[in-house]
C-alpha cells in the first residue's frame, strides 16, 4: 500500500479557496474517515504562506496534504530545489508534478523531490478538451468561432499524442508509485493504467495509486472514474465539495460535510 493515503479510496477536497473556507473544509471533512487528504495550492497558500496552512490543518487533521502548484515539473532542473525546499520545510509531504517540458527535466525534479523526501505524485494527462494532439474538442463555448475571429484556425493541442504515456513511464521507472489521471476520461485512465502496469509493473507486482479530478463540474462520475482505475483509487473534487452552484457562493460546514458525504458514496 502507498504511503500517501492509508484507504484504498477515498475523497481528496481540492481546497483552491481562501484561508477561512479552507478551515470550514477542515472541520466539515476531518472526521470522515472516507476523506484521505487535502489537495492543497497557490490559490490557497499564496497569501498567508505555506506555513499558515500547515499549522490551520495540524491544529484539525494529521491527514496528508498535498500540494499541488498547478503544473510543477515543467521548469529547467536548476529551479528544482529552490521550489521544492521550502514545501518540504513547511512540512508538506507531497507533491505533484505534471512533466509536460520533457524527459530531464522530468527526471531532474523527481530526483530532486525524492532526495528532499517529499511523496511524488506524477500526472501526465489533464482533464480539459484538446490537450493531446488530435483530441477531439467538444465545449460549451464555440472556439473554432473564437479562434477565427483571431484569424486562425483553432489548433490541435499542444501535447504530442504519445507523451503523456512517456511521463508516466518515466515516473514509474524511477519508482514513483502514485498518478494523477483524468477522472472524467475513463478511457485514458484505462491507457494509463496500461503503460504503468502492464508494460512496467506486471513483473514486480507493484500496487499503484490513482488519484483523479475532472469530476462534477467537470462532468466526470466518480464511480466510472473508479472503475476504470481499479482498486487504489482517490477522487480529487473542489467545487463539488465547497461551492453552491444555486447561490453562488460558498457553502457552510453543514453544506461541506453533506456534499463530501454524498461524493463518499460513489467510490
Amino acid at each position: 500500500m502507498t504511503g500517501i493515503i492509508q484507504r484504498d479510496r477515498s475523497i481528496i477536497p481540492a481546497c483552491d479557496v481562501p484561508l477561512e473556507i479552507f478551515h470550514k473544509i477542515l472541520l466539515g471533512t476531518a472526521d470522515i474517515d472516507a476523506v484521505g487528504g487535502y489537495k492543497i495550492g497557490p490559490a490557497l497558500t499564496g497569501r498567508p504562506g505555506y506555513d499558515a496552512v500547515v499549522s490551520m490543518a495540524r491544529q484539525i487533521t494529521d491527514k496528508p496534504l498535498i500540494f499541488d502548484a498547478q503544473k510543477w515539473g515543467t521548469d529547467i532542473p536548476d529551479t528544482a530545489e529552490s521550489l521544492l525546499g521550502p514545501v518540504r520545510d513547511s512540512g508538506i509531504e507531497t507533491i505533484i508534478l505534471f512533466p509536460q517540458s520533457g524527459p530531464i527535466t522530468e527526471f531532474e525534479w523527481i530526483l530532486t523531490a525524492q532526495r528532499l523526501g517529499l511523496n511524488v505524485i506524477v500526472g501526465g494527462e489533464m482533464t480539459h478538451p484538446g490537450y493531446r494532439e488530435g483530441d477531439e474538442i467538444k465545449t460549451k463555448r464555440d472556439y473554432s468561432q473564437i479562434f477565427a475571429n483571431l484569424g486562425m484556425d483553432l489548433p490541435t493541442g499542444f501535447i504530442r499524442r504519445n507523451a503523456p504515456n512517456q511521463m508516466y513511464e518515466i515516473a514509474t521507472r524511477m519508482g514513483v508509485m502514485d498518478f494523477v489521471v483524468p477522472g472524467n476520461k475513463p478511457d485514458s485512465i484505462s491507457r494509463i493504467r496500461r503503460v504503468i502496469e502492464e508494460n512496467v509493473l506486471a513483473k514486480e507486482k507493484i500496487s499503484v495509486s490513482y488519484f483523479a479530478p475532472g469530476f462534477v463540474e467537470q462532468g466526470g462520475e466518480i464511480s466510472k472514474g473508479g472503475d476504470a482505475a481499479g482498486k487504489r483509487f482517490h477522487g480529487i473534487v473542489g467545487r463539488g465539495v465547497y461551492w453552491d452552484n444555486g447561490k453562488s457562493t460558498y457553502n457552510d460546514i453543514v453544506q461541506i460535510r453533506n456534499a463530501t458525504g454524498q461524493l463518499v458514496k460513489n467510490l
